[in-house]
């Protein structure tokens, strides 16, 4: 899963370097370039999930935090 992961992202990283050249002459260029970007990005929060997804963090989550974030005087 992991490999696949990385193999993924430096897929992605290498059509995006193909790409860069051509962002600013054409818009259709551009929005795929957008797109492979994000989609970059999410296989890379992927990756990292998978990586921090030991016991530790997992007890983590489970105990209320302590100190207030700003975050927490408004409505999520």
């Amino acid at each position: 899963m992991k490999k696949e992961l990385i193999s993924a992202i430096k897929q992605k990283e290498l059509q995006l370097a193909k790409l860069k050249a051509h962002i600013e002459k054409s818009d259709v260029c551009a929005d795929i370039y957008n797109k492979l970007l994000i989609e970059k990005a999410v296989l890379k929060k992927q990756l990292d999930d998978l990586q921090n997804n030991t016991l530790s963090n997992r007890i983590k989550h489970l105990i209320p935090r302590r100190e207030k974030l700003i975050c927490d005087y408004f409505g999520r």
